[in-house]
């Protein structure tokens, strides 16, 4: 048996099936491997009912029939698997890290695909005996009319330099989910979340990415987010990676400068589909608990663990939280400015 077929005869569990989890699994199970989602009735029944489409800016378009996905509700479905992909909500990595010590065989490779910081170290310090790597995703995933995944933006999933991803990499790159290994993961986590601060934005914003990251009075809102982090990382010592374009420490000042000089120096930011909104957005208007606290949040209790503040991710913090118990409306940039900045 040559290696190429003994690697598709290994099992991949996604445990999480939202946007992500579902993208991911679908276009594995298109590129001809062996998947199995695990994940909530809701999304088992839509599956079961509409299939899969997969979409993405290029123009792909790809339809998996319901039959053809497999699909549990139970954490059992982890007893086969040789890899899973952790998708869960970063509020869910403990209970995931538990159902994985009870099902899962202990070979198995665990990759954390979750945004925010501080996942891996959960699954690692309940699971000291398995191999765990963190993740990135850093494009879009959008969840459409007709259970269609469009993915809206661009980029590569990137993940920690490890031989154990050797019998994968080439599946990844047939599902066009090509692997970049890299080291220093944690900078590059961090250079993630503060792209991450615009998700609370778009949120409250009511807009699509595109439309809310062409104003400037969200724009300048964004760069006060990530100004105040930039400050609590420098004290702490971290220095986030560069995972857009521009650095880091260039964020602020280009995301505070006019719309027409913004869309000239800027132009690879506002490459987004025109139907993209934040994860963020998608889970208020489900009426489903936000990451926030695992975004905005990981930069107040960072500031606190130094004895700072972050006044402005701390009260973005809140206005999400208000919008989970049902105070949700549209903000101007103008008034959620006043908001994060008095």
């Amino acid at each position: 048996m040559d290696g190429g077929i003994h690697h598709e005869a290994m099992k991949i569990a996604v445990f999480g099936a939202g946007s992500i989890g579902v993208y991911a699994g679908a276009s594995l199970l298109v590129a001809g491997a062996d998947v199995v989602l695990i994940g909530r009735a809701r999304m088992h029944r839509q599956i079961a009912g509409q299939g899969v489409l997969l979409s993405d800016l290029e123009g792909r378009r790809q339809h998996l029939e319901g039959k053809h996905v497999p699909y549990q509700e139970s954490a059992a479905a982890l007893a086969e698997a040789d890899l899973i992909l952790v998708t869960v909500k970063s509020a869910d990595s403990a209970a995931a890290a538990s159902a994985i010590t009870e099902y899962a065989k202990p070979s198995a490779l665990v990759v954390s695909l979750q945004n925010g910081v501080g996942n891996v170290d959960t699954l690692r310090s309940l699971m000291p005996d398995r191999q765990v790597l963190a993740a990135m995703v850093p494009f879009n995933v959008v969840q459409m009319d007709g259970n269609r995944f469009h993915r809206a933006s661009g980029g590569e999933l990137m993940i920690e330099t490890c031989a154990a991803l050797e019998p994968w990499l080439e599946l990844f790159h047939r599902a066009h989910l090509p692997l970049q290994q890299c080291e220093n993961f944690t900078a590059i986590q961090w250079g993630k979340l503060l792209l991450n601060l615009n998700n609370a934005v778009n949120a409250l914003s009511g807009l699509t990415l595109k439309s809310q990251l062409s104003q400037r009075a969200y724009r300048r809102c964004l760069a006060l987010l990530i100004a105040e982090a930039l400050d609590v990382l420098r004290a702490a010592g971290i220095q986030p990676a560069r995972i857009a374009r521009v650095g880091p420490k260039l964020l602020p000042g280009i995301l505070r400068l006019p719309d027409a000089l913004f869309k000239r120096v800027a132009a690879t930011m506002l490459k987004i589909d025109p139907e993209a909104r934040s994860s963020m957005w998608q889970d208020l208007h489900a009426e489903r608990l936000t990451e926030v606290d695992y975004l905005n949040g990981a930069i107040v209790r960072l500031a606190e663990s130094l004895a700072r503040d972050a006044p402005a991710n701390r009260r973005m913090t809140a206005l999400i939280h208000a919008a989970e118990q049902g105070n949700l409306q549209p903000w101007s940039g103008a008034a959620l400015y006043r908001a994060l900045s008095d």
